[in-house]
């Protein structure tokens, strides 16, 4: 017997390889499949089944493609609509795999169609459980996603008090937690580092597990403090329920090389955003004027998904040399397909060709520290607010990165002002979007807040963020 999780950082998600006597099974898979097959080919086995715990709004999955190059059928659990042909099981429905048993637990509240997978040995004991979004290492799923709209998040958020109670927490102690999402992803609030634990720890620890609690205390406590989803989320969950394009015709798309000429001739003809996925320093010292920055090294393609509002936008790439596919590959993950070729030869060719450039001014914490007091320039922290809440420099405003576009009017439009985050990964993403809407007086302060703690920049009072529901 095989598990294998296969844990996927950009997106904290995470997909399961199951194998048993020359038959495998794969868990809420992303869209390139290629690693799944090679596998399967090393171990001999062939795949039998491919199970989705939900209709996944944060990606786009790899079940179609999957199934395509396989012929292993699609399962989803109860209440599922598919556009495509599809198992449905039945709760409590059994599966085999080799000697094994994979049982159906229909867990709906993160979503109507939410399901567990149980993994029983052939001794009949019951080894792990597949919780998809259901049940988090600390926390549960988010229950305002589903595109049902006759359930409220208040009503979803019962029906899954129900489903852990009824279907979960009955389970032994000892069985193993595979969830489908670590600490970073957006559909849960409270998730911890780790991505697997036995169910009797987080009986002990999860809030959501609580034997004592009761159904409007969990209600109250779910749905407190959810903010609204990324845009992109009911797009990825439309993809996941009709289909999609593959995704070697995205890449052969995709991975088109220009020169600088023809780079900015076709992004001129198609309208397209020009895309910089290098390190936030090398953006800073020189970019394609009017494009923005999302970072390949760091939470890329959620950032992607919340910043881009169009998933038909077509793009074009500046990436580090030799990592344009991997950057097509992760847009695709969260359904932008529209890469339309990149520039060769990165941003120095650019450079090389005498084209304009533009640069984002930025100061090192410990000259924040010494200008501020000559200066008096306001600050401007694009954290999260409950990042913001629990500590930040003494009179900064807070203007949040996912809702900076609700800011724009509160930045000076000609007195500079200092722009932070927490390393400055964010405050560059924020940097490039203000810019691109002509609003170029910022100084980025690189380091961000961690940075800026080394320094006699006065800060507010830390307060632990568990303190402040």
């Amino acid at each position: 017997m095989i598990i294998e999780q296969i844990y996927t950082g950009c997106l904290s998600q995470g997909s399961y390889y199951i194998e048993s006597r020359g038959e495998a099974a794969l868990i809420d898979p992303l869209r390139e499949v290629q690693p799944y097959l090679n596998k399967a080919a090393k171990g001999g086995a062939h795949f039998k089944y491919i199970f989705e715990t939900h209709f996944h709004a944060d990606f786009v999955s790899g079940h179609l493609t999957l199934s395509k190059e396989t012929g292993a059928p699609i399962v989803f659990g109860p209440q599922a609509e598919t556009e495509f042909q599809a198992l449905i099981a039945e709760d409590g429905q059994e599966f085999s795999l080799g000697d094994l048993k994979i049982i159906v637990l229909h867990t709906p509240g993160h979503t109507l169609e939410s399901t567990c997978y149980l993994l029983r040995d052939s001794f009949g004991k019951d080894i792990a459980l597949f919780t998809g979004d259901t049940l988090f290492l600390g926390d549960v799923g988010r229950p305002d996603l589903a595109q049902n709209q006759d359930e409220s998040a208040e009503d979803l958020a019962g029906i899954l008090y129900d489903s852990l109670r009824t279907k979960i927490m009955p389970l032994d102690d000892d069985v193993l937690i595979y969830p489908a999402h670590g600490a970073g992803s957006a559909c849960g609030k409270n998730m911890t580092k780790g991505t697997v634990d036995l169910l009797g720890n987080q009986k002990l620890t999860n809030y959501a597990l609580r034997s004592d609690m009761s159904r409007e205390e969990f209600v109250k406590e779910v749905t407190d403090g959810l903010l609204p989803p990324p845009v992109y989320f009911p797009l990825n969950v439309q993809l996941n329920k009709s289909g999609y394009e593959d995704v070697n015709e995205v890449l052969d798309r995709g991975n088109r090389a220009l020169n600088p000429n023809d780079f900015e001739a076709f992004s001129n003809q198609i309208g397209a955003l020009i895309l910089d996925v290098r390190h936030q320093s090398d953006f800073a010292k020189g970019h394609i004027p009017q494009s923005i920055f999302i970072g390949l090294d760091g939470s890329f393609a959620p950032w992607v998904g919340a910043l881009i509002s169009d998933l038909k936008q077509p793009i074009l790439l500046v990436c580090p040399e030799g990592r344009e596919e991997e950057a097509i590959t992760r847009l695709s993950r969260v359904g932008f397909d529209h890469t339309m070729g990149y520039l060769d030869g990165s941003f120095s060719a650019w450079k090389s060709a005498g084209k304009e450039y533009d640069t984002v001014n930025g100061l090192s914490a410990k000259d924040v520290a010494r200008k501020r007091v000559l200066e008096s320039l306001p600050v401007f922290d694009v954290r999260k607010k409950s990042e913001y809440v629990s500590e930040h420099v003494k009179d900064a405003y807070n203007t949040p990165l996912d809702y900076i576009n609700d800011y724009l009017n509160v930045f000076p439009s000609e007195k500079s002002f200092y722009l932070h985050c927490a390393g400055g990964y964010r405050s560059m993403m924020a940097a490039s979007l203000l810019k691109k809407r002509g609003i170029h007086n910022m100084i980025d302060v690189r380091g961000g807040l961690a940075a800026l703690k080394t320094t006699e920049i006065p800060l507010t009072e830390s307060i632990c963020p568990s303190k402040l529901k």
